[in-house]
């Protein structure tokens, strides 16, 4: 597992240097964005069934150009400082694309969340909660953390409640982590979120003819064969959305027992049920089963969907790989030396820290939720209802006075009368932001013949974007 965390570091590394090098950087800049400003490792103890365990985190600071930095908490025995730096990395770059007054950072504990129950889980949270807060690596205005692999709203709650007891007068507390349950101050979806957010990314893809030209692709999405590795929270709304709402066909699911196949398409809720009581998809009635899943990545399909971990397509299965577009719903699921391949290829790549930036889009609105103390919508969503009221109810008038006698069906009438509500708010803003990013990408791809593909178009961007909040500061 090391050379893979390695190679993700070093990928993420080689593709900044790509981009940095098409730019008019001053002196020493380059360099000063490329490195992560600290990293800290942490260990503790705690007493569990009878005897103490010593466990071991991190929590890395790339970039503090803008504060609070933002990245999530995973938790995982492959955990190490160099799997955390490069995500660290790629979270400073994704909050500059999608223009989001974050820096990045990213955090992990080596540990095995299957090993231990809710119980102890509860005590090595709150205790690795502890040790983050002491070092302030943890904090509404420095340092927010949010769910990674791992973790979800449970661990957000205990870590929110562990900060709250040793804050008691931070009125702000609610805002030192994000991805919290909606009554611990959490924002309706934010579970959703990178799901929806990889939806987003792929439906402003298909609105532009001459991006959809590149990858050989034409028409929307409906119908459009669609293979997802990793069923957990991000793969399975991108599919859930994508098939239900897009009308695209998931194929084949891959996860880590194997895959399923079906070339009429898979019904990702009876399969998400499937592996949630069996614990994977082996014997899952509804399509083909295969052993070797990840030989399935390599399958013919229109878009290709890894949504689980790094380095799932590196140099060796690269030139075997089938798509015409992959969606980096995970980071850094192509290695730098798989993505010349496919770029030689002609595959389009939608890349990471653009395609899954829904889950720290939504942590922003959650966190600026908790700083403004109240919910969206709240103050204005009655008077949007009262002035569409009476928007209506003056052309009916004008209607019945007129003798057109013609009325607003029902459907419409409902819709138009009731006021977004916070989920609605939520989607709106991220679709909006969703849109923003892929326009400043596709302008530099296609304005500038040096940049070759969407990845180094979204560098250009971000490096831009940093290296502005840099001079203005006078660096």
């Amino acid at each position: 597992m090391c050379a893979a965390t390695n190679s993700f570091r070093d990928s993420v590394d080689r593709m900044f240097a790509h981009a940095a090098g098409l730019m008019e950087l001053p002196p020493g800049l380059e360099e000063k964005i490329r490195v992560c400003n600290s990293t800290y490792t942490v260990r503790f103890g705690v007493r569990l069934r009878g005897e103490l365990h010593t466990f071991t985190g991190y929590r890395s600071v790339h970039s503090e150009h803008m504060e609070p930095v933002k990245g999530g908490i995973r938790y995982s025995l492959d955990v190490n400082q160099n799997e955390v730096e490069a995500l660290a990395a790629l979270m400073s770059y994704k909050c500059a694309l999608v223009d989001l007054p974050f820096g990045g950072s990213k955090g992990g504990l080596r540990i095995d969340p299957r090993a231990w129950n809710e119980d102890e889980l509860e005590k090595i949270t709150r205790r690795f909660t502890y040790e983050l807060s002491r070092r302030n690596l943890i904090s509404p205005s420095q340092n927010v953390p949010a769910p990674d692999m791992g973790t979800g709203e449970r661990e957000m709650a205990w870590m929110a409640d562990a900060y709250k007891r040793l804050h008691p007068d931070d009125i702000n507390a609610k805002a030192c982590v994000t991805g919290k349950p909606h009554s611990a101050g959490g924002i309706d979806g934010r579970v959703e979120a990178t799901g929806r957010g990889v939806q987003y990314a792929l439906q402003e893809f298909f609105r532009h003819e001459d991006v959809m030209k590149r990858a050989g692709l034409e028409g929307t999405l409906a119908g459009k064969r669609i293979i997802v590795q990793g069923l957990g929270n991000v793969g399975y709304h991108a599919a859930q959305f994508l098939s239900t709402e897009d009308k695209a066909l998931i194929t084949t699911v891959i996860e880590r027992d194997g895959a399923i196949t079906n070339p009429q398409g898979i019904n990702i809720d009876a399969l998400r049920g499937y592996i949630q009581s069996t614990g994977g998809v082996r014997g899952f009635t509804g399509g083909e089963y295969r052993e070797e899943g990840l030989l399935a990545l390599e399958d013919e399909c229109d878009i290709l969907i890894p949504a689980a971990v790094e380095s799932v397509i590196h140099a060796e299965n690269a030139e075997r790989i089938k798509c015409k577009v992959i969606i980096e719903a995970a980071n850094g699921p192509v290695t730098a030396d798989a993505d010349a391949i496919l770029k030689r290829k002609g595959v389009v790549i939608i890349p990471d820290m653009y395609a899954n930036a829904g889950g720290v889009t939504v942590s922003y609105f959650e966190w600026v939720k908790n700083l403004s103390q109240i919910s969206l919508g709240r103050l204005e969503r009655r008077h949007e209802e009262a002035r569409a009221r009476m928007l209506v109810e003056e052309l009916e008038r004008l209607s019945a006075d007129t003798g057109l006698n013609w009325t607003l069906s029902r459907g419409f009438k409902q819709a138009f009368l009731t006021g977004a509500d916070e989920l609605e708010l939520v989607r709106s803003g991220l679709e909006d932001t969703m849109r923003e990013a892929f326009g400043k990408m596709r302008e530099v791809w296609l304005a500038n013949p040096r940049v070759d593909d969407l990845r180094t178009a979204a560098y250009v961007v971000s490096i831009r974007q940093i290296s502005n909040v840099y001079g203005s500061l006078g660096l």
